[in-house]
């Protein structure tokens, strides 16, 4: 068959979160390092790719405070509240 796509049947699954915010690192070394610190670890709600993290909501100021703790400068885009968003 022509134009026949094998995979136009397969279906794909997805988890919907809501109101969590990502933390994009510039390599996976450091979204690594994120989820290998127990303080971190804790306020992860999951995976989106190597390089981001999901954070649980309402928890963004505990991990910026412990990214800041362990030397990083996170750059903050869109938080609620800033009127920048």
């Amino acid at each position: 068959m022509t134009g026949f796509d094998a995979n136009a049947n397969r279906r794909l699954s997805a988890k919907l979160h809501r109101r969590v915010c990502l933390v994009l690192t510039e390599d996976s070394l450091l979204a690594e390092e994120v989820l290998a610190r127990k303080k971190l670890s804790a306020e992860v709600a999951g995976r989106l790719s190597d390089k981001v993290v999901l954070i649980r909501p309402g928890r963004i100021d505990a991990v910026l405070d412990e990214l800041r703790k362990m030397g990083h400068t996170p750059q903050v885009v869109g938080k609620i509240g800033d009127p920048r968003s």
